[in-house]
């Protein structure tokens, strides 16, 4: 079996219904020292903004404070969303941190999908791809080593000037958010490696390998790059108690989910370049019942130790070599994230990974 597969964990200010902001943010704190003790090699950030939804409106900001805490964490973003950034201070900004940092930055870069949010920052959503690859490109320009300039539709600079920090570009990983198939040849020709979420079925997500994979060998690029998907872990001594698990914790998370992206109101029909999300968001509200949530569990990482380790050989066999496992999701308290993440780390990571392994036979 694959001893090389990769694993890292997501982090978000969650925990007990009213608990306080302050408080919300020590539980990422907490997460963190937990997942790096178990050896997890990254802590994974979500951006958003104005609700209770993963209130994390600067991601950067939280891994510079983790990385002066945790300076061996590997820190990542799911994802920041770009074209909600002036992109030069955003180019600025990710070079200090690859200063400031000691390990990897695995950072996914996003267009965003909440009309809300966009509503807020007085963006126009039919607007989010042009400036997501004038933000990508600006970044590149900005990391490249020289002086830049760059004049675009939506951002113009008006003078030639040099990136300070120099950015420690040894220490950036870049990736893609795919949100729908569509999405993998579009991301391949940006160069960016694909980052996804365990909502689609498999063969789905097969394709969308297979796609990036295809539009990036016709660049004459290598595809044997980190690929890494988002999935929810839960695991139980049975199937039938994770399962059990699952449909007591989750249901809050798509509530939330519902009300941020308010799912009672289809928008996004009619918003051009997200019409593929109408179906995906009208779903939300449905999904709160745990009656019905089954087709969404069969995408997770959900069973005993040995059902979950066949998940994610399944998930390997498409193509996926980096595991991003998500536990903190809205309500669930520390006791249940550390224990998901500790079953995880001892009883299904050492069969994909050297190090888990090593750790296992060092206890």
């Amino acid at each position: 079996m694959a001893k090389d597969i990769r694993f890292g964990f997501t982090v978000a200010p969650v925990d007990k219904e009213g608990t306080p902001d302050a408080a919300l943010y020590e539980e990422v704190l907490a997460d963190c020292a937990h997942g790096l003790g178990l050896g997890y090699e990254s802590a994974w950030f979500l951006e958003h903004h104005f609700t209770d939804y993963f209130p994390t409106p600067s991601p950067m900001l939280f891994m510079a404070h983790v990385a002066a805490r945790l300076p061996a964490l590997g820190l990542g973003t799911a994802v920041l969303v770009t074209p909600w950034y002036h992109p030069i201070r955003f180019a600025e900004e990710v070079a200090m941190l690859s200063v400031l940092a000691r390990s990897e930055l695995h950072l996914g870069l996003g267009r965003g999908t909440a009309k809300l949010e966009y509503d807020a920052w007085g963006i126009d959503m039919e607007e989010a791809r042009e400036r997501f690859k004038e933000s990508l490109d600006i970044l590149r320009l900005a990391h490249a080593g020289a002086p830049f300039r760059y004049e675009g539709k939506h951002f113009r600079m008006g003078r030639t000037v040099p990136t300070r920090p120099a950015p420690n570009r040894e220490r950036i990983r870049l990736y893609g958010a795919i949100g729908s198939p569509q999405s993998a040849s579009m991301m391949a020709e940006y160069d960016l490696p694909p980052l996804v979420v365990a909502n689609f079925p498999m063969h789905i997500l097969a394709k969308v390998i297979e796609e990036w994979d295809r539009a990036t060998r016709a660049k004459g690029r290598p595809t044997d790059v980190t690929k890494p998907i988002m999935i929810q872990a839960w695991l139980a001594d049975t199937d039938e108690e994770a399962v059990a698990l699952v449909k007591r914790w989750a249901p809050p998370f798509f509530q939330l989910q519902a009300r941020h992206y308010e799912a009672d109101k289809d928008y996004y029909k009619d918003i051009k370049g997200y019409e593929q999300f109408s179906r995906f968001f009208g779903n939300l509200k449905k999904m709160s019942d745990p009656e019905q949530m089954g087709p969404w569990i069969d995408l997770q990482i959900v069973g005993s130790p040995r059902a979950a380790r066949k998940r994610v050989e399944d998930y390997v066999a498409i193509g996926f070599n980096k595991f991003v496992i998500q536990v903190a999701t809205v309500g669930i308290p520390r006791n249940v994230r550390h224990a998901m993440l500790t079953r995880f780390a001892r009883e299904v990571a050492p069969d994909f990974s050297s190090a888990f392994a090593k750790s296992r036979a060092a206890e």
